[in-house]
């Protein structure tokens, strides 16, 4: 397993694609430390060597004779928030490192090597830990924010293929002009996509040209007609002017067409985002050419949080800008609903949420979720919260809903979501006495199977419609049952979180 999985969807700041550089080693005599920051996988070649012995791609100091050990200072490429390091001794099978340390420190970006040898101030991100010949040595770091160097100690020498520092990027200090949203120097991430068979989503979003096909995205060959895609969080939400798509080294492989969709919804999880039908068209399907940039003009001015580029049917594409500016408002700004459920008070929202969904927990959830920055914000984590929640939370919720067919006028008094549930079975209403009955006595069988009442999103459904799915589900087992009864509470809870007004 690599870095790039294990810390996915955070760069390597290291990188000398972003701009990382080896400034100083205590020795470099077999091969130099830059090679430790290529972007390119390692390589062996049997049969290579130098004046001074055996080439190797990596850094590799001599044997030691003296006392000490061997270490190398790293400039970041991007500064930022340290997630992760890999120190990677492939090919290194007799002569690797056996012991391996790194430190951080920040400091100005024009400090000199010496200075940094001298006087920095280091911090231990990563102890004292035993490395592996000849493969990944990956390990979580201790948190260090707004790191800007990194020092690689080897104990007491040997040699290292590549040194990967995976990070949050902090974006720099910005003015009113526009930026490059999406790049990874601005906090930009590639979180999800359908297909990267043959280079990886995460070029899409450097801030370099890129120097070959391979350092693109592009997806494998289909036979069939279909849609690519890749998802990006934005280093910053903000209002977008252009998208830029440049299908650079990419001549007969480019895809036949593209098309860019938006969403805003802050921290939203990539899983949740491909699932989400929310996504708005911003830029229209468009026909794409060969090895070209494209400069698409950007069909709305709000403001986003995440991009989806789409490609038909499948191809390849370098690289991938969002021009724009930083946003400075929120949909939920104009939003009269969302201004107040934001600005309430704990009990008031938590009374407010309480009648789209009794479970308790969710409720607490949801509170401490605030504020939503737009609807799909709000729906978005109504979603999550519930997913994430147990059994017991999901059967709480049913129990504050009146049976489908049972006297609605007794059941207002009882539950303090029955007059929105009245609505939402309007159905019943005008079924027969026949349907009526047998949709009170299913749902006392469905009672005595399952032990909750039938859930179903009645909205639109007639009572013979809610009979037969009634009947549909007594056979399945118990376990599925209970999370399609919930989806089915997820559904009612979305329609009357929409339905939810600001105290006048």
């Amino acid at each position: 397993m690599t870095s790039t999985t294990l810390f996915a969807g955070w760069p390597d700041l290291a990188s000398a694609e972003l701009g990382g550089t080896a400034l100083l080693a205590s020795d470099a005599f077999f091969a130099g430390p830059d090679a430790m920051l290529d972007p390119k996988e390692p390589v062996f070649i049997p049969d290579e060597y130098t004046d001074r012995g055996k080439w190797m791609d990596g850094w590799e100091p001599r044997r030691r004779r003296a006392p000490g050990h061997d270490w190398c200072i790293v400039r970041l490429g991007v500064p930022g928030d340290l997630v992760g390091v890999d120190i990677d001794t492939r090919h290194f099978l007799g002569n690797h490192a056996p012991y391996g340390r790194l430190d951080a420190t920040t400091a100005p970006a024009d400090a000199s090597p010496e200075w940094l040898r001298d006087h920095a101030s280091w911090t231990p991100v990563l102890d004292q830990v035993p490395l592996q010949r000849g493969g990944h040595n990956a390990f979580a770091l201790r948190p260090f924010a707004g790191a800007t160097h990194v020092r690689l100690s080897i104990y007491p020498a040997g040699g290292v293929a590549r040194l990967r520092v995976h990070g949050r990027p902090v974006p720099p200090v910005v003015g009113d002009g526009a930026i490059d949203l999406a790049s990874v120097v601005q906090g930009g991430r590639a979180l999800a996509c359908s297909d990267m068979f043959f280079s990886r989503m995460d070029n899409l979003i450097l801030p370099t040209e890129a120097p070959t096909m391979g350092h693109g995205w592009e997806t494998k060959r289909s036979p069939l007609a279909r849609e690519d895609w890749v998802v990006l969080a934005l280093g910053r939400p903000g209002v977008l002017d252009e998208i830029v798509l440049d299908t650079r080294h990419f001549k007969g492989n480019y895809p036949g067409s593209a098309r860019v969709e938006a969403i805003c919804w802050p921290g939203a999880d990539p899983w949740d985002l491909t699932r989400s039908d929310a996504w708005e068209t911003l830029v229209s399907s468009t026909p794409l050419g060969p090895d070209r940039t494209h400069t698409l003009e950007v069909e709305s001015n709000a403001p986003w949080t995440h991009l989806r580029l789409v490609i038909e049917t499948d191809g390849g594409v370098s690289r991938l800008r969002a021009h724009g500016r930083p946003a400075s408002a929120w949909p939920a700004d104009e939003d009269s609903v969302l201004s107040w459920l934001n600005g309430a008070t704990e009990a008031e929202a938590t009374d407010a949420l309480t009648r789209c969904c009794g479970a308790r927990r969710w409720v607490e959830g949801m509170v401490a979720a605030r504020p939503f920055r737009s609807r799909t914000h709000l729906q978005g984590a109504a979603a999550s919260v519930w997913w994430h929640l147990g059994d017991g939370d999901w059967e709480d919720a049913f129990l504050h809903h009146p049976r489908i067919g049972a006297d609605l006028e007794a059941l207002r008094a009882k539950f303090a979501a029955a007059d929105w549930s009245a609505g939402e079975q309007a159905g019943v209403a005008s079924a027969d006495e026949r349907t009526i009955r047998e949709l009170a006595d299913g749902n006392r069988t469905y009672e005595e199977r399952f032990g909750h009442i039938f859930i179903v999103c009645a909205t639109g459904l007639s009572a013979a419609e809610m009979l037969a799915r009634l009947q549909a589900r007594m056979n399945n087992p118990p376990e599925i049952e209970l999370r399609l009864a919930a989806e089915e509470q997820r559904k009612i809870t979305a329609i009357r979180l929409e339905k939810l007004e600001a105290p006048r």
